[in-house]
């Protein structure tokens, strides 16, 4: 198996398992099940490129043609993750706010309504700047441990 995919895959698992440890740091709550949740810190789409791209940038050289394909897909995991993908996240959380305002709605109307509860939307979707900034460390981390620790296996 490709070496760079098994050190991508770990950066992306780390990334996904110091979610739970920084949250509790930061918000005080142990919650465990953000290791199976997108958004957070630190960003593991960004972890997981990064780390490949670095691995390629040692492994086989900045002028390759692997690093330039790693480099630009990388870039643009990044810039999803931070900007559509949070747009989306912040969009959805005015969608469900927008339920708990028909709620109050409803409460203050005399006429009857049933309307069935549609389930609240995931409102942790995307990252902000640091997160993928973090994430993005990370990666560089394990990516250029990765790689010395694989170098002695060409």
């Amino acid at each position: 198996m490709n070496k760079g995919v098994y050190i991508a895959l770990f950066s992306i698992g780390l990334a996904q398992a110091l979610k739970i440890p920084i949250h509790l740091i930061m918000k005080k709550e142990f919650r465990p099940e953000l290791f199976f949740q997108t958004g957070g810190m630190p960003s593991s789409h960004s972890a997981g490129v990064s780390s490949l791209t670095t691995f390629i940038a040692l492994k086989r050289g900045i002028p390759t043609i692997d690093f330039a394909l790693s480099f630009i897909y990388g870039l643009i995991v990044m810039y999803d993750a931070q900007g559509i993908r949070r747009q989306t996240g912040e969009l959805t959380l005015k969608v469900n706010t927008l339920g708990e305002l028909m709620e109050k709605i409803h409460k203050e109307e005399s006429v009857e309504f049933k309307e069935k509860k549609p389930k609240k939307l995931k409102e942790m979707l995307g990252h902000q700047p640091a997160e993928v900034i973090g994430g993005a460390l990370l990666g560089i981390l394990t990516g250029t441990i990765g790689h010395c620790l694989t170098k002695k296996d060409r």
